[in-house]
């Protein structure tokens, strides 16, 4: 191997240290690959980038807003469970508040104190 191999040799082999390039070999395989078919088909090669890139943005873009649409979903069931959780503590209070007025009437209507009261308030 020579220095543009990335090993060094020569008057440095004596050297205890090796220096190893730290490009990748296969990286620019593919890349004067790519670039040699970008040279005998470059509109198509450019075109189909455009694609990708925008089927990409698409697909990111769906996700999104599928993600959104089912968070959305889940609040709307937390909300609608809340709303019935609510209605049914208004129901059962509205049949305590008349139980409990009842029995303050029967309560009333059996002491003397005020049905006293009651005469004098129906009297004027």
């Amino acid at each position: 191997m020579n220095k543009m191999d990335g090993l060094n040799t020569g008057e440095e082999e004596d050297s205890a240290f090796t220096s190893i390039s730290l490009t990748d070999d296969t990286d620019h395989s593919l890349k004067s690959l790519h670039s040699g078919a970008e040279r005998l088909f470059p509109k198509m090669m450019n075109a189909d980038m455009d694609v990708d890139a925008e089927n990409q943005v698409e697909l990111e873009e769906k996700t999104r807003l599928i993600n959104q649409v089912l968070e959305l979903q889940h609040t709307l069931e937390d909300l609608s469970a809340r709303v019935d959780a609510v209605k049914e503590e208004n129901l059962k209070l509205k049949s305590e508040n008349q139980v409990l007025g009842q029995y303050i009437e029967n309560l009333m209507s059996a002491s003397s104190v005020f049905q006293t009261t009651d005469t004098k308030s129906k009297r004027k």
